[in-house]
């Protein structure tokens, strides 16, 4: 990796770490499937606006069923399920937990695109495994039902991210990073967009939510996911998604900084 693929890596790390601030924040107060419509469509719209000023429009005619499954894959269902977890765990701990994403893309492109997986990977994998385990089970918060559940729920958002990095390899090869992070919000808010519209708010939010999904859609999704499909495109799926080790750093930093949530043993032993 580059200096340049390095520093993208750490601008990535931190933005994505904010993001579950903002879905901390706005989903106990939106719903999770509304908050993720909001976040999409609102950062489709400034994708579309950026692409149209650029006079780089993406084609998705013929292409389109291959988008739907992008957006499956790498927006609808793990936006949703993280932002169900936050209702019941803190960002600092889903943050966490959604770095096993680096874990699942070795084994996704070991399987799917048959990249190497030495002695020394497998070690790796079962010490990130062991950290998962630490983390939920080393914790303030008693371990129930609801909080495994929102824990699993984290760790399937972490497979469905790995099998998402590897798909545009396969079925969108030599697609522009613009056109990967526009489908992909596009097409994210066809597939949730009746949901999202039957459990719509009654009232108009509070102002701290408003900001948060608008900081969610702009920063942590426009601009974010041009980056990540550019740092893809650039250094391969597996490397791309080390930035999920780099994201808990920044998710507590900012979590205590402005949600006054605390540092535990079991967070510094299980990100450790």
């Amino acid at each position: 990796m580059t200096p340049a693929g390095l520093a993208l890596l750490l601008v990535l790390g931190a933005i994505w770490g904010a993001s579950f601030l903002f879905i901390r924040v706005a989903a106990p107060v939106l719903n999770p499937v509304v908050l993720v419509e909001l976040r999409v469509l609102l950062a489709g719209a400034a994708l579309a606006a950026y692409a149209a000023a650029v006079r780089r429009r993406p084609a998705f005619r013929g292409r389109w069923w291959r988008y739907l499954g992008l957006s499956a894959l790498n927006a609808a269902v793990p936006f949703t399920l993280v932002a169900a977890a936050a209702l019941t765990l803190p960002a600092s701990n889903v943050a966490i937990l959604n770095a096993t994403t680096a874990l699942f893309t070795a084994v996704v492109a070991a399987v799917w695109r048959r990249e190497r997986l030495p002695g020394r990977k497998v070690a790796a994998l079962a010490l990130g495994i062991v950290g998962v385990g630490v983390l939920v089970g080393w914790n303030p918060q008693p371990v129930t039902g609801r909080t495994l559940l929102a824990s699993g729920a984290v760790l399937l958002a972490a497979l469905s991210y790995a099998v998402g990095a590897v798909y545009p390899a396969r079925y969108l090869p030599g697609e522009p990073p613009l056109a990967l992070a526009l489908g992909q919000q596009l097409g994210t808010g066809v597939l949730l967009l009746a949901p999202a519209a039957a459990a719509a708010p009654a009232g108009w939010p509070p102002a701290p939510v408003v900001l948060s999904v608008l900081a969610l859609a702009l920063l942590s999704t426009a601009l974010a996911y041009v980056l990540y499909f550019r740092l893809i495109a650039r250094v391969g799926p597996a490397d791309t998604n080390t930035v999920t080790l780099l994201v808990p750093l920044f998710a507590v930093l900012w979590s205590v900084l402005f949600l006054g949530e605390q540092v535990t043993a079991g967070m510094l032993a299980g990100f450790a």
